[in-house]
């Protein structure tokens, strides 16, 4: 089995789309200063600049095609020109094809140079947040914008809090399995296919659904089930961690499977390495409470650094080392 597909990014933003929506999940209010066509403005990188360098005259090296920010330095050196020369800076950013310029601290124009913009199509906004803060918030809004993402074959299910992904061929009752998880009071993110992205740099992998599939299973023999209407919303997330990967792999009695634990496998997803977990199917296996055992020894081994199999292993070494031992420590 292979997920380390090659990643999927959005090229561009619309301007009117980023007004539209950061502010949604983020702490920043965006107000209009101009009345321009936001459609016509696209944003292409997540990293953001200050062009005090640009307005100083030195251009060589202005990377346009970002969002602009002008704090208090930038505003106030403009306002310590004349009026000439503040029309000569600020040419210097109306001249590039920016995506729109935010002014930080309820900084303002001069009417003039809003009219500059105006001409030039570009949208000026004003946010009452300091710079630093409106660069993290604006930041954090594009980083999510501009992840790596993928869509998977599989289930995602929320065990004791352990983000958990269900792989394997299909037709092995991945499906129903995740439904018999949701029945015992865990929590399905998604079925059937699994949305996956990587946020910047971060190795933090997120799982989410597909928008049109919903919260919608398909259980072979009985049909399409709403896990929501059925089980109530204690029964659904909307985003989750990918932790661990469960493969669901047919009984093959000629292969072997791993017994102890020790050797601990993982599978790149995104240039993310996750644990692996490869389980065999055969009639009469309760995959289910395997399941939730894996994501206990998960919860085990991140909080306690506790490994069954390592314990087992440094007990019997102790019995075999230990020349005084009693005849219930007979190993057989």
């Amino acid at each position: 089995m292979t997920l380390d597909q090659k990643g999927l990014k959005k090229r561009s933003v619309t301007v009117a789309y980023f007004f539209n929506n950061i502010g949604k999940n983020h702490d920043i209010r965006l107000r209009r200063m101009n009345a321009v066509d936001e459609q016509k403005r696209r944003i292409f990188e997540r990293d953001l600049h200050r062009p005090g360098l640009a307005l100083a005259g030195f251009t060589n090296l202005f990377t346009y095609k970002r969002l602009q920010i002008l704090g208090n330095t930038e505003t106030r050196f403009l306002n310590h020109l004349g009026e000439e020369e503040r029309k000569a800076a600020f040419a210097n950013l109306t001249r590039f094809k920016v995506p729109c310029i935010i002014l930080t601290s309820n900084n303002k124009l001069q009417p003039e140079l809003l009219d500059m913009a105006t001409e030039a199509g570009i949208p000026v906004y004003v946010t009452r947040q300091s710079s630093t803060k409106a660069i993290y918030l604006v930041t954090d809004f594009l980083d999510d914008q501009f992840s790596l993402y993928q869509q998977y074959h599989g289930s995602m299910v929320d065990v004791y809090g352990v983000g958990v992904l269900l792989t394997g061929k299909s037709g092995l009752g991945k499906s129903e399995i995740a439904l018999d998880l949701v029945e015992r009071g865990h929590g399905l993110v998604a079925d059937d296919v699994v949305v996956i992205r990587r946020k910047g740099e971060t190795m933090q992998l997120s799982a989410s659904r597909n928008n049109i599939i919903d919260h919608f299973m398909e259980i072979r023999g009985l049909g399409v089930v709403d896990v929501k209407a059925n089980f109530g919303i204690r029964a659904i997330r909307d985003v989750k961690e990918v932790l661990v990967v469960v493969e669901l792999l047919e009984w093959n009695k000629e292969m072997e499977y791993e017994r102890l634990g020790l050797d601990t496998k993982t599978i790149r997803i995104l240039g993310v390495d996750v644990p692996l977990v490869q389980l065999p199917i055969f009639p009469g296996k309760n995959i289910t409470v395997i399941i939730e055992v894996v994501a206990l020894n998960f919860l085990l081994k991140r909080y306690s650094n506790y490994v069954a199999a390592e314990a087992l292993t440094d007990r019997i070494k102790k019995v075999i080392n230990n020349d005084d031992r009693t005849e219930g420590d007979i190993l057989v």
